[in-house]
């Protein structure tokens, strides 16, 4: 008989701290990534060796050299939590009397450039940071390269 009544007090408390601990992992609170409206890249002309730094408004066009880069999401993590932005991004090649060469779909990390960067012949494009509301409209600004 003592030893059923040490099994229950056992599973009871094992319960108890169970239950206590769930409770302390669900009142946590999580610092979700903020959207923002503009991707800011960075871009290397292998060619030249020079690197560029251009924005580009979510769902618009920009066009670097001979790559048209569209940016679908940008978001950034609050200041209290591991610095991240991250993007995801459509790349395409245009050439004149060429079909259009998708090259790259996919989210882009500011933390990890090499795992999620476009690497092509030419140019190397990378996300570098996430800028401005979505409510603002999207400045004009010239294409880069």
């Amino acid at each position: 008989m003592v030893q059923i009544g040490q099994k229950r007090v056992f599973l009871w408390t094992a319960l108890v701290g169970f239950a206590g601990a769930l409770t302390i992992a669900m009142s946590a609170t999580v610092a979700f990534a903020t959207p923002y409206g503009t991707a800011v890249f960075q871009g290397l002309d292998k060619v030249t060796a020079r690197v560029y730094t251009f924005e580009a408004p979510l769902g618009r066009v920009v066009r670097f050299g001979t790559l048209e880069i569209i940016a679908r999401h940008c978001d950034k993590r609050p200041p209290e939590e591991t610095p991240e932005s991250s993007a995801f991004v459509d790349i395409s090649e245009v050439r004149n009397g060429e079909p259009t060469n998708n090259l790259f779909r996919g989210w882009m990390f500011a933390s990890s450039p090499a795992l999620s960067a476009l690497e092509h012949p030419v140019y190397d494009v990378w996300v570098l940071d996430c800028t401005g509301t979505l409510d603002e409209p999207p400045a004009e600004q010239p294409a880069a390269n």
